[in-house]
């Protein structure tokens, strides 16, 4: 089972491209893995408690429910707009997951590892966590402010857990991705955990505690647990324990903590397994700055795919920004690797192969020749496209799968098979053509979905690549040959600055 999530995105603001980053790359992954074959599930959604949530409410003289409603349907038409292709949405309001919530709180309480106490120190509303007197500064000049809470809480007692945690780490040295921050969960675990609060008396926004209801859920326990909520627990699925045995978490690094030292331990705590894997990127900065409400440095999907479309959109931040560091967006680079990628390279070769085999071939393509130089191309890229997107490195499956479509360029350029009489010749190098883009259609249709599909069409195939399975998808010699061949609009017009 392969179940891929995204973080639930806080509904104080408007998605901007440093959510759709994530949710993309997943999307992608999902669509990988259902080519595949794999029994694949993907999830995204909302997370709607809080104090954070509350304060925006209340900025906006609504209510916390409006609040939730009508931030939770803009994420969904933002994923509407990008062809996200989630198999469930979650919202944290819904009663699956309150139902969920109260189960693991109970499953922690019961063993003993949640206890009455009492807090008093600073608190970023930004964050929804506690902070140190020593991270004051840094959070505020990043325009997060930070404020003084003193309240009886309920603590989870994480102290507990030191050994368990790095336990796991030994015996899944792959459990958090890239190295450096698996390193950096270790080193915080090393440093020694403290108990943390899972419960709030000065807000009523939030999941009652079930033994407790004077105390709301503390938002990261509330939030987290969503994972499980759409993986069937809490309510006797019988898909749940396959579904969670495949759970891999995307996030940014700036939650790392809480998914890769709080999560684990919770759950060992209700006695269940961590996820398999949790994958950690990091920021997409605008003008060398996180993207941040305070800074006004925003930038909503739509803007951009006004200009490059949905595949354009998809498509640069899958190849220009490496999954793992921080990346740096510009109009500017986007601009070229739109033109670069998709309008020359992409797009002139599907042009051009329409248009000789209109002129060559009466517009019926020929089958592709039994070996040769694009063959083994083609093998080759297939199996380092395969190696990346496991390892989940979008851009360089993509760098890999691009190699293909430049390589049979080169062969077009190489034997000018608009200057060769019509005749066998000339549909060797058509049908050898012909079969790149059949096999880049499958190959790229996770980054590129609509433009895959739309030259599946005009290759005169039935159906679609998400149809296809791999590897077989991809073995050379599938392009049947005597298909029509159409030419169609530019399926990526070149754009000016």
């Amino acid at each position: 089972m392969f179940y891929v999530t995204t973080p639930i995105y806080y509904v104080n603001d408007e998605p901007h491209i440093g959510h759709a980053y994530t949710t993309v790359t997943a999307d992608a992954l999902a669509r990988w893995h259902r080519l595949l074959g794999d029994d694949t599930f993907f999830l995204t959604g909302t997370d709607e408690h809080g104090l954070k949530v509350q304060r925006a409410a209340e900025a906006n003289g609504i209510a916390p429910g409006e609040q939730a409603d009508r931030f939770a349907e803009r994420f969904v038409d933002a994923w509407r707009l990008l062809d996200i292709s989630h198999d469930d949405f979650i919202r944290t309001t819904e009663p699956r997951h309150h139902t969920a919530v109260t189960r693991l709180l109970q499953a922690c309480y019961d063993r003993g590892d949640i206890e009455l106490g009492a807090y008093e120190g600073l608190y970023s509303v930004a964050d929804e966590a506690y902070v140190t007197a020593d991270e004051v500064a840094e959070l505020e000049r990043q325009g997060r402010p930070v404020i003084s809470l003193k309240e009886e809480n309920y603590f989870f007692k994480l102290s507990r857990y030191e050994r368990a945690l790095l336990d796991w780490y030994d015996a899944h040295p792959d459990f958090v991705q890239p190295e450096a921050r698996r390193n950096e969960a270790v080193g915080f675990i090393r440093q020694g955990l403290k108990d943390f609060s899972i419960s709030r008396t000065s807000i009523d926004w939030g999941i009652p505690l079930p033994w407790d209801p004077r105390h709301v859920t503390y938002v990261w326990f509330d939030a987290l647990t969503n994972y499980l909520t759409a993986a069937g627990y809490g309510a006797d699925d019988p898909a749940f324990p396959a579904r969670w045995a495949g759970a891999r978490h995307l996030i940014g690094k700036d939650i790392l903590r809480f998914h890769c030292v709080y999560w684990p331990a919770m759950l060992l705590s209700a006695g269940l397994e961590p996820p398999r894997s949790v994958h950690v990127h990091g920021y997409l900065l605008v003008g060398g700055e996180k993207m941040s409400k305070t800074r006004l440095n925003q930038i909503a999907p739509a803007a951009l795919v006004e200009t490059f479309g949905v595949d354009g959109f998809r498509y640069h931040f899958l190849a220009d920004q490496r999954f793992g560091p921080d990346g740096e967006f510009s109009f500017e680079g986007m601009l070229a690797r739109y033109n670069a990628d998709l309008a020359n390279n992409l797009g002139n070769l599907a042009a051009r192969v329409a248009a000789v085999v209109a002129s060559k071939c009466s517009g019926v393509g020929p089958a592709p020749s039994a070996g040769g130089p694009l063959a083994e191309a083609a093998a080759a890229v297939y199996e380092e496209a395969a190696r990346a997107w496991e390892r989940v490195a979008p851009s360089d499956a993509l760098e890999a799968t691009w190699r293909l479509i430049r390589e049979a360029n080169s062969h077009l350029e190489a034997h000018e098979p608009w200057k060769m009489e019509p005749g066998p010749e000339v549909e060797a190098v058509l049908g050898d053509a012909l079969e790149v883009l059949r096999i880049v259609a499958v190959l790229a249709s996770p980054a590129v979905p609509g433009a895959a599909a739309e030259i599946w069409h005009r290759l005169g195939l039935s159906g679609s690549p998400q149809d296809q399975r791999l590897p077989a998808a991809a073995a050379w010699g599938g392009y049947p040959g005597g298909l029509p061949v159409t030419k169609g609009r530019p399926l990526f017009p070149r754009l000016s600055a």
